[in-house]
């Protein structure tokens, strides 16, 4: 169980969790389509830019998909106060439109299965229990400890095809080899030259994805940015979101257009591409709340 779904438990009631806390999953396939999450539904928007439904009913707030262009993301859900407890399963949706589930109905949260992947579809998170440690699932089901450092509070991460790891660690932005060697990139980061002492505070910062330079991008949420960082210390201002719009999550496809994934004060969720030349382009969901 993440840290994310560890404090909800503690500071909210279960009721307003699903609706308190907007998803960061925004992936694209090798044909171009683009899938989201608004945390109710999964959509999808079309190389033409129309919006459909891709997997419905669906509470999740990450996704990822592979290289034979599977979509992978889960249903998560709390049966109430009474008893208190929480279940999962994750699904899978093929380029068919069908779906499947790839792990069964279980109760709990996820604690050997993630959405941040590798080329070579090797998972990795960072364990609940001993939060000095990553782990690392291999596709054949091997678990085993990837890295271990003085982590505070590991939220985000991120990786890229080689296995080079991204993560937000208490404001801080870290990396992590293929090797395991953990480095800070960024200390507190913001775009603000004086880091404020919620720099590090929980859903500070959301999303985190990488373009074909390897740079690394963040979904600077509470300040409604997305920041760039080129290099160590490096930072960059390359999008605003207006309120009451926030940015969540993002991409960067092959054309260099930046899609980011924001969320309202309602809890709404939309898709805004902007393109290299300046161009705006927005996406809603097709189904209001």
């Amino acid at each position: 169980m993440s840290r994310f779904f560890a404090t909800l438990i503690v500071t909210l009631s279960a009721t307003t969790t699903a609706l308190a806390h907007p998803g960061w999953g925004i992936v694209q396939d090798s044909r171009g389509n683009v899938f989201f999450t608004d945390t109710i539904q999964v959509w999808k928007i079309a190389p033409d830019g129309k919006v459909s439904l891709a997997v419905g009913r669906v509470h999740t707030h990450e996704l990822c998909i592979d290289a034979s262009d599977n979509l992978f993301g889960e249903h998560l859900w709390y049966e109430g106060d009474a008893t208190g407890k929480w279940g999962h399963r994750v699904w899978r949706y093929r380029p068919d439109g069908s779906v499947a589930d790839v792990v069964p109905q279980r109760a709990g949260f996820r604690t050997d299965y993630s959405f941040v992947r590798d080329r070579e579809g090797n998972m990795y998170w960072a364990d609940r229990d001993k939060r000095t440690v990553i782990k690392k699932r291999t596709p054949a089901g091997t678990i085993s400890t990837h890295a271990t450092g003085d982590f505070r509070s590991v939220e985000r991460m991120t990786a890229k095809a080689d296995g080079t790891l991204y993560l937000m660690d208490a404001g801080d932005l870290r990396s992590v080899s293929p090797d395991g060697v953990v480095t800070t990139l960024v200390r507190q980061l913001t775009a603000s030259s004086r880091p404020g002492p919620q720099v590090g505070k929980l859903n500070y910062h959301m999303g985190l994805w990488t373009d074909r330079d390897g740079r690394v991008y963040v979904a600077a949420a509470r300040e409604r940015f997305v920041l760039r960082v080129d290099n160590p210390g490096a930072v960059r201002v390359v999008a605003r979101s207006s309120p009451p719009w926030s940015p969540s999550g993002g991409l960067v496809d092959a054309d260099g257009n930046l899609w980011i994934l924001e969320y309202n004060t309602a809890n709404a969720q939309r898709v805004r591409r902007l393109d290299p030349d300046g161009r705006q382009r927005i996406f809603l969901p097709q189904a209001t709340r």
